[in-house]
């Protein structure tokens, strides 16, 4: 079995005061020992997605992205809405993950995300779904939460100072650290059945 997990924190604003970036910040302050979690940074430097341009070489940003996504084993996102959908910098990050055909790439990849959003979000987590399920990324269902994040709530050191929206967080990105960590289908077999996960062993 294998004893560590790493995810990749990947938030869809490029907003400094960011909730979104801050409660993957958070998740990644309170992440278990067995639990490596990266945030990645390069969204704001992606260049247009452009289909002509997703051939050898890469642009360097686009293959950094990809490199990072292989070498994760799960991906943990958080979005914003922006005027009713997913930020067109967010999906543009997206578009350059669909055309990756090697090993590790999104197919298959275990994913979740944290709705951070006080007012619901639907569409862009609607969105994000399709997307996702286009790419044939594995949902991880029960590690997909919503939290009601304020700028409020982030303290100076930029992280969710709020105990309550913490621990759905941390439990967010344990339980998906938990499909590495267990094994993935038995993980699966376990949330399918309602048979509760044991998070202590993570």
């Amino acid at each position: 079995m294998t004893t560590t997990s790493r995810v990749l924190l990947v938030s869809g604003s490029l907003r400094a005061t960011s909730t979104n970036s801050a409660v993957l910040r958070t998740a990644r302050a309170l992440a278990p020992d067995r639990i490596e979690s990266v945030v990645y940074g390069g969204l704001g430097a992606l260049p247009h997605f452009n289909p002509d341009d997703d051939t050898d070489p890469l642009p360097v940003v686009v293959g950094e992205l990809r490199v990072e996504i292989r070498n994760a084993d799960g991906i943990l996102f958080s979005v914003p809405e922006y005027a009713g959908a997913l930020p067109g910098s967010f999906k543009n990050l997206l578009d350059w993950t669909i055309g990756d055909d090697r090993p590790g790439s999104i197919y298959e990849k275990p994913v979740a995300w944290i709705n951070a959003s006080p007012r619901g979000a639907v569409n862009p987590h609607e969105q994000l779904r399709l997307v996702l399920g286009y790419a044939h990324a594995t949902i991880i269902e029960a590690a997909c939460t919503q939290v009601s994040a304020t700028t409020a709530m982030i303290s100076d050191d930029v992280l969710i100072a709020d105990a309550a929206i913490c621990e759905p967080i941390a439990k967010a990105l344990t339980i998906l650290a938990s499909f590495r960590l267990s094994g993935g289908e038995s993980f699966l077999r376990a949330t399918q059945d309602g048979r509760p996960l044991d998070l202590r062993r993570v």
